[in-house]
């Protein structure tokens, strides 16, 4: 019965309420040719995002448009809030949380006024990535509706 129990898979939930989507359908090559890792992308009903699982914030962008969270057994998403957003240099964006606080899956991160963004041409498709350099294995993805906190993507 010894090695009959396949490792735990590590569950990425979703930072934000909306649509989940292939990351190959994102506006922009960076992401849709999966440069950074893979992933999916959320297109956000609401402004409110939050940690895609229980860790550790490993970054937060100056411009509050991004911002990495590191899981316990390595593994590192990145999320995205829209497209060339580092170029709004922080208008519409608020960090609710800090650079190596440990948050719970579904914490709120990073509050953006979604209108305001749209408002200056830029795109709020959200890309979730795992990073390049935290997986080389497989994983799934669940895309249509989702809401902030629910299973989004599972890792082996």
């Amino acid at each position: 019965m010894f090695g009959l129990f396949k490792a735990k898979s590590i569950e990425i939930v979703s930072p934000v309420t909306g649509e989940a989507v292939a990351l190959e359908s994102v506006n922009d090559e960076v992401f849709s040719r999966k440069m950074l890792g893979d992933g999916v992308a959320v297109i956000p009903t609401d402004g409110v995002f939050g940690a895609p699982f229980d860790g550790i914030i490993s970054k937060i962008f100056s411009t509050h448009h991004a911002y990495t969270v590191k899981h316990k057994k390595g593994l590192e998403v990145i999320v995205h809030i829209g497209l060339d957003t580092v170029n709004l240099k922080g208008e519409g964006f608020t960090a609710v949380a800090s650079e190596g606080e440990a948050v719970k899956a579904g914490d709120t991160i990073i509050r953006a006024d979604l209108a305001k963004i749209k408002s200056l041409g830029k795109e709020i498709i959200t890309p979730v990535i795992v990073t390049e350099e935290s997986s080389d294995k497989p994983i799934e993805k669940k895309l249509g509706k989702t809401a902030r906190g629910e299973l989004l993507m599972e890792v082996e």
